[in-house]
């Protein structure tokens, strides 16, 4: 009987699985259940904004608040630059670290805390969002929000009481809500002295820490103790108005304004040195100072004379004597190909007294280096009168009494311009063989167009004039050979 159970059994399983497939499949496909309704379609707009952020958790803030603005531009930016960025912040984490590290590890009776591995992962940071502020002063205010699911590698050797311990920071996600402030603006790249970093909100800090290689935040209450310091201690430390402070450039210097004239006075130079066959060259002198953008100056050349006279004067704007330096040059003009440098020095200006000349002679160098031997060589010397006259408070620029003196921009000027005056009173000792007729091309914020015969040229920057209201002065043209021209420039300001 046991037997014939079993087989009635099986017999019964199959018949019954078979029949239920088929009945499932018939009633799936015949019959339609009477509870199915249409699904009711709203549109978004209807949804009130706790429905929303129930549907759609990740909504980004650009949505939510209009003020914010999109910056996909920025994500994609920041994924290419990022493993640049990677090594900087951690650079500069270290260096924001080091003092810190100093002050707790005599407290807690530390001997060191060191970084063995220090890097951001692979995986970028997300904006979210930004605004900016417009404001009266010098300076731009963004406000941003910033997510970020990296996978950091970061692991510090600590050594205590002889004994030491390697801790490693792995899965980490941060939710920050930073202001960055750049300020002052200047006229120099990158066009701001310093970045002011706050923190508009107390940051979400979450990671994975191991000790010795175990997962120390799975002890009960331990990673609630982690995150709540974290939060109190950076938020102690930059949360607004605290802020950090990071120095981009000096902004005295980057302000670059004028505190002086250096007066120049190209005497001659004496046993000059000539290295072709001929024994014969074409000296003059190039000279500027030192962390200026402006075009070198240049003495006239002299042909065929290794002890030139020049006795031709020059004046430089001085932004900085204590740092500045005049830098002459000594080169032998060439009609094809480069010119070849014959000597050099520089006169620190912070050496000179205010408003006494100095004569120097100086010995020509091949280059600054003092462990150079070549510099040993003899090459010529030359010989300047140079003066340095600070400004003082009742200094005001000269007006030209054959320059036609405008009191004031036109009405309209938008506020921070003005009025661009520019005078070409005469050019002298130009060169080429088509050239009875010559004429100026001023290029001002447009395409460069040159004339059939490029005679020289010379660049004046506009911030001088600017700053100064009114240069007159004679400028020799690059690419010339004697070429000189007279150029006055006014500004009046709106």
């Amino acid at each position: 009987m046991g037997f014939f159970g079993a087989i009635f059994g099986i017999f019964g399983f199959a018949f019954g699985f078979t029949a239920g497939i088929v009945i499932g499949y018939y009633l799936f496909i015949y019959v339609q259940p009477s509870e199915v309704k249409d699904p009711k379609i709203r549109s978004l707009v209807e949804y009130d904004s706790k429905s929303l952020e129930r549907l759609l958790p990740e909504i980004p803030l650009w949505v939510k608040n209009p003020d914010y603005d999109r910056v996909d531009w920025l994500n994609k930016f920041i994924g290419t630059m990022w493993p640049y960025l990677d090594k900087a912040i951690c650079n500069m984490v270290k260096d924001i670290a080091k003092p810190i590290i100093a002050d707790n590890t005599e407290k807690f009776k530390i001997d060191s805390v060191e970084f063995l591995t220090l890097t951001l992962g692979s995986l970028p940071p997300t904006f979210q969002g930004i605004k900016v502020y417009i404001t009266e002063e010098k300076e731009l205010i963004m406000e941003l929000s910033i997510k970020w699911a990296g996978n950091p590698n970061i692991i510090v050797a600590v050594k205590a009481f002889g004994l030491k311990a390697t801790i490693q920071a792995v899965d980490l996600q941060v939710f920050l809500a930073p202001r960055i402030t750049l300020k002052p603006l200047v006229p120099s790249f990158p066009c701001f002295a310093k970045i002011f970093v706050s923190l508009m909100d107390k940051p979400h800090v979450d990671f994975g820490l191991k000790l010795l290689g175990a997962d120390v935040m799975s002890i009960p209450g331990l990673y609630r103790f982690v995150q709540d310091t974290i939060k109190n201690q950076v938020a102690s430390m930059y949360l607004w108005p605290r802020t950090l402070e990071v120095v981009v450039m000096d902004a005295a210097k980057a302000m670059k304004k004028p505190v002086g004239i250096l007066h120049v006075n190209v005497l001659r130079a004496q046993k000059l040195r000539k290295k072709d066959l001929m024994g014969k060259a074409d000296p003059y002198v190039k000279l500027k100072l030192m962390d200026d953008n402006l075009p070198s100056k240049k003495t006239t050349v002299k042909k065929s004379n290794l002890n030139p006279e020049w006795n031709e004067e020059f004046k430089l704007v001085v932004t900085d004597p204590e740092s500045q330096a005049l830098v002459l040059d000594v080169y032998d003009w060439e009609q094809v190909g480069r010119h070849e440098k014959m000597g050099m020095n520089i006169i620190h200006l912070k050496d000179l007294i205010p408003d006494e000349p100095t004569l120097l002679t100086l010995e020509l160098l091949k280059n600054l280096d003092r462990n150079d031997a070549q510099n040993d060589k003899l090459r010529g010397q030359l010989v300047t009168e140079v003066t340095y006259k600070p400004f003082k408070e009742d200094d005001f620029p000269e007006v030209s009494e054959n320059s036609k003196e405008v009191e004031k921009a036109p009405e309209g000027t938008p506020s921070g311009g003005g009025l661009l005056v520019v005078t070409i009173h005469e050019a002298q000792d130009l060169e080429g063989k088509h050239h009875t007729n010559p004429y100026v091309r001023i290029t001002f914020r447009g395409e460069e167009k040159k004339t059939k015969e490029n005679l020289g040229y010379v660049i004046i920057s506009l911030s001088d004039v600017v700053t100064n209201k009114r240069i007159n002065e004679k400028y020799h043209l690059i690419d010339s050979k004697n070429g000189r021209i007279q150029v006055e420039l006014q500004w009046k300001p709106s």
